[in-house]
């Protein structure tokens, strides 16, 4: 029985990354549809329930991308209300690479710093990667302060994370680099997750900065979102702190997306959302 994969994709076209990384994984025939919904997916998911016997289901999964987090969300769920007793499929979350860049970021982080009770303060966070950021630090018990340029943008993002994931993120406008001075007060891990080539965290800020034990910068286009780290940071210490770079998790990121696919095809009944991916990221972090 070949292994299907369809990726549903909010956005038109379809992005041909997670079509690669899919046949990478081991599917056997990958098919990317774009500009998919909440308001139109029902049919699609009956096609994929209805069709196989409930032995041969796990061989069908879904994946859902787009680089709208709440987009991907209300897809994500209107999926999965399709679903009912066996006639279920895999399927996973990952609108713009959030989930598994994140997971392999604070995966990499919590090998090397342990996160529980420390204040993480996530700069431009309110993106698809700074809100799964800041949930799954939030999940591991961290204190986290997830801020935008402004105070509504940042509110907006905590309380999608918050309310789907049970969590207590709190918002902060950081306009200026006075305001991140500010946020910063107190705090042991920054992560940046901003557009590509901004500067958000000057070296001379965070490298005598007296509490802060670890940055981590998503962003791999120079300049990079936190001068004097390097792409290529895999906890290397800098000033003190460990450093963490885009391509330093860009790897493990690859590798989690691949073996979460791999894993849809295990069973039919599999989700991978924030906390899934985060728990798979850990396992490949520990067993290497």
């Amino acid at each position: 029985m070949k292994k299907l994969l369809f990726i549903f994709d909010t956005d038109t076209p379809p992005n041909t990354f997670d079509v690669v990384v899919a046949y990478d994984a081991g599917a056997d025939h990958v098919t990317p549809l774009g500009g998919i919904s909440a308001a139109n997916v029902a049919k699609l998911v009956e096609g994929v329930v209805f069709t196989r016997p409930p032995s041969a289901k796990k061989f069908t999964a879904l994946f859902i991308t787009g680089t709208n987090m709440a987009d991907g969300e209300a897809l994500f769920k209107a999926v999965r209300q399709q679903f009912f007793g066996q006639f279920r499929v895999s399927v996973m979350l990952d609108s713009n690479g959030s989930n598994t860049t994140a997971a392999a970021a604070i995966a990499l982080l919590g090998k090397d710093l342990p996160v529980a009770g420390k204040r993480a303060v996530i700069l431009a966070g309110t993106g698809p990667v700074g809100q799964r950021a800041a949930a799954m630090l939030a999940q591991q018990g961290a204190l986290v302060t997830l801020c935008s340029r402004t105070h509504d943008r940042a509110a907006s993002a905590c309380e999608a994370m918050n309310t789907r994931f049970k969590l207590a993120i709190t918002p902060a406008a950081t306009p200026e680099l006075p305001a991140v001075e500010d946020v910063l007060q107190g705090a042991q891990i920054v992560m940046t997750t901003g557009a590509a080539g901004i500067e958000l965290l000057p070296e001379a800020l965070w490298s005598t900065h007296p509490t802060l034990e670890a940055v981590l910068d998503s962003n791999a286009t120079p300049p990079l979102g936190i001068a004097g780290i390097e792409m290529q940071d895999r906890g290397t210490l800098r000033h003190g702190k460990r450093c963490y770079g885009a391509l330093g998790f860009g790897g493990l990121k690859l590798e989690l997306q691949r073996a979460c696919i791999a894993q849809m095809f295990e069973a039919n009944d599999r989700v991978f959302d924030a906390p899934e991916v985060l728990a798979t990221a850990q396992t490949l972090v520990l067993a290497r």
